[in-house]
């Protein structure tokens, strides 16, 4: 709440949400059957605040996404999978995990990501314009698991 009311009342520009962004470039990928990816947080607002494992649907296709907050970016890895009955135990588990560790290992791969970054696709978000995401490598197309 005191994140998402931050995001209205300071933001100089109008952002997409994650979700909108998330949702853009899976059907810019042409539904793969995974991906990974980061977005800077000031570059759209975190709408799926306080959910890391979550089930996700893409124009009848559901995702799995795996998401951490890792300052100064969110982490999307998501999986096409068949949907499944419920992902609240799992997604409880991750946020103890990050809660029991104060946050340190996902700050740390945060600012390790600045460095280690290799590639970034620009995404046009309709109403908002262009999005960069941001790739350790740049990812295969063609790839499957």
């Amino acid at each position: 709440m005191i994140i998402s009311l931050y995001n209205h009342v300071f933001r100089s520009k109008i952002v997409p949400k994650a979700s909108e962004v998330l949702q853009c470039y899976i059907r810019h990928r042409n539904y793969p059957s995974w991906t990974s990816y980061f977005i800077h947080q000031y570059d759209c607002l975190n709408d799926q605040f306080g959910q890391s494992h979550f089930e996700f649907d893409v124009d009848g296709r559901n995702y799995h996404v795996l998401r951490t907050g890792c300052f100064p970016y969110i982490k999307y890895h998501c999986t096409q999978r068949i949907k499944t009955n419920d992902l609240s135990y799992e997604n409880r588990l991750y946020t103890f995990f990050k809660i029991f560790n104060l946050g340190i290992p996902t700050l740390m791969y945060g600012l390790a990501a600045i460095f280690l970054i290799r590639h970034h696709e620009t995404i046009n978000i309709n109403q908002y314009g262009p999005v960069k995401i941001y790739f350790l490598i740049k990812e295969n197309y063609g790839a499957s698991f």
